[in-house]
């Protein structure tokens, strides 16, 4: 993987508003690189931190914003027919829509507790599942790691 900095690396240059190129200073790309490897450090620590024992839900997530969706055209309808329906119709139907539209977004940001085993197993004992089997972001974090490890 190339970085930014380092002995192998090009020296980095700025370019101001009028296109002229400035070289950055010794100090300048100390900082830069110690920042990319802090990035990098800090990024490898996020990715493989476990995530506990609560997770988001799809089937929550999808009803969430159906019902946001649901409110939503509840508060334009009670606009749009306030005339018709009346005052108090139309204020009645934008509160119910309003009240959707929250439940929708309280549903769809609450974590569920995950079912199933929560522990995984340490150590070489640890199988790796099939590629098939395994989900999109164990795929992404193997990646990530044989990245990192250089192979």
């Amino acid at each position: 993987m190339a970085s930014l900095g380092g002995p192998d690396a090009a020296r980095l240059e700025v370019t101001d508003m009028r296109g002229d190129v400035m070289p950055l200073s010794e100090q300048e790309q100390r900082l830069l690189d110690e920042m990319e490897r802090h990035l990098l450090h800090n990024d490898a620590d996020i990715v493989s931190a476990p995530s506990g024992d609560r997770t988001l839900s799809y089937r929550n997530l999808v009803y969430g914003a159906l019902l946001l969706l649901v409110g939503i055209a509840a508060l334009v309808s009670a606009v749009a027919l306030g005339s018709t329906i009346g005052a108090v119709g139309s204020i009645v139907v934008g509160v119910i829509g309003f009240a959707a539209m929250v439940v929708g977004v309280i549903l769809a940001a609450t974590p569920v507790r995950r079912t199933g085993p929560t522990a995984v197993p340490s150590g070489s004992s640890a199988k790796r599942p099939a590629p098939g089997s395994a989900s999109f972001m164990d795929r992404m974090n193997d990646r990530w790691d044989r990245r990192q490890d250089g192979r």
